[in-house]
């Protein structure tokens, strides 16, 4: 019997599951923003939420604990460098799912897993005093009336 049996199969063994969740665990700490099925994305927040709880901890054993489950070095640094210690007071909830339609091929429901905390918005207070002009070629205004334009030659329409 099936009865209290939690977890989803994907439809998969196994082997299979795992890769899944560790290629999706990877794929969410490199970019902190992840679009996926809401199936998978409801899959990945425990883990991805145990992994950033690691990633708070910072010693090595949690280090080694990380790197034994997701599959790239740098994810593994920027957990370590990066989000970990940006949620260091946050108690846990690091990730939310928020819904975004349908899939067009199958009308699977997909959603957007991603970080509650961005970095951008603590960047934006940090940058205030800088200036967000563009930087380009500097030209006068007497510059600009001189500068020759090429004519299109105009053809009849065939």
């Amino acid at each position: 019997m099936r009865h209290r049996k939690g977890g989803r199969k994907f439809g998969r063994n196994t082997k299979q599951r795992n890769a899944l969740l560790r290629s999706l665990a990877t794929s969410f700490l490199e970019s902190e923003r992840l679009e996926t099925t809401v199936a998978k994305a409801k899959a990945l927040r425990p883990v991805a939420e145990k992994l950033i709880t690691l990633g708070k901890r910072g010693d090595l054993a949690a280090r080694r604990l990380a790197a034994r489950y997701v599959l790239t070095p740098k994810a593994v640094k920027r957990l370590f460098d990066d989000l970990g210690p940006r949620v260091k007071t946050r108690p846990g909830g690091y990730t939310r799912i928020l819904r975004t339609g349908t899939r067009y091929g199958d009308a699977a429901p997909m959603a957007v897993i991603e970080m509650v905390d961005k970095p951008e918005a603590k960047a934006e207070g940090e940058s205030a005093g800088k200036s967000e002009k563009p930087r380009g070629k500097k030209t006068t205004p007497g510059q600009a009336a001189k500068t020759p334009r090429k004519k299109k030659k105009e053809e009849p329409a065939a």
